[in-house]
């Protein structure tokens, strides 16, 4: 390993835990509200939808949040996050909510993670979201560049192709065949002991 400082940037759903509008939408039956950013490239419209469909259904925070505590990492995911930060600092860079993922994390061993916040009422109904910077993955690899960091990064969606273009190394991980296709020359893996070895070898 060379002797720059490198941070591991890493997107959460789909790449460490299951895809958590995925997870409630079979947990409540609601088909539509599957969609990700696997599917929908504009993260705004994509949460307004979830929202409107909440809203539809009287369903809020807590339900949500009762999901959650039903989900676990994914298989083997834990094992190669420590094997990771063994190696060095690994940052989570989500645009999932500060209130979904404590439950996570704590299964995770509690890395960093920068997400955002939903705006929900005193009755528990999620009436809105703050995003923590706009375009918060590029945002955030280029402030840590800025401040002497060499950022590697791994995800599988549209929303997190910035960051993986913007750092020395980037890789999709179990991304979906459509963004494999249209991003070829973006090295893809399916297996985690697969990218930790190419994260690994980027560092040196």
């Amino acid at each position: 390993m060379d002797n720059k400082m490198y941070v591991t940037c890493l997107d959460l759903e789909g790449v460490l835990v299951p895809e958590i509008w995925i997870a409630f939408a079979e947990a409540v039956n609601i088909p539509e509200l599957k969609k990700t950013t696997r599917d929908e490239p504009d993260y705004d419209k994509l949460m307004n939808y979830r929202i409107n469909i909440l809203k539809e259904h009287n369903l809020g925070l807590k339900e949500i949040q009762d999901t959650i505590a039903t989900i676990d990492p994914l298989p083997g995911a834990k094992e190669f996050l420590d094997k990771l930060r063994d190696k060095g600092q690994v940052i989570i860079i989500s645009d999932t909510f500060t209130q979904f993922a404590k439950p996570l994390m704590e299964k995770l061993g509690l890395p960093t993670i920068f997400c955002n916040t939903l705006v929900v009422s005193e009755t528990g109904e999620i009436t809105g979201y703050k995003m923590r910077c706009d375009d918060s993955k590029l945002t955030t690899v280029r402030a840590l560049q800025s401040i002497g960091f060499e950022t590697i990064a791994s995800g599988d969606s549209f929303n997190d192709l910035k960051m993986i273009k913007a750092s020395k190394a980037g890789f999709l991980f179990r991304s979906p065949d459509n963004i494999k296709a249209d991003y070829p020359e973006l090295p893809a893996f399916e297996d985690y002991d697969d990218l930790y070895n190419a994260i690994v070898a980027a560092m040196d």
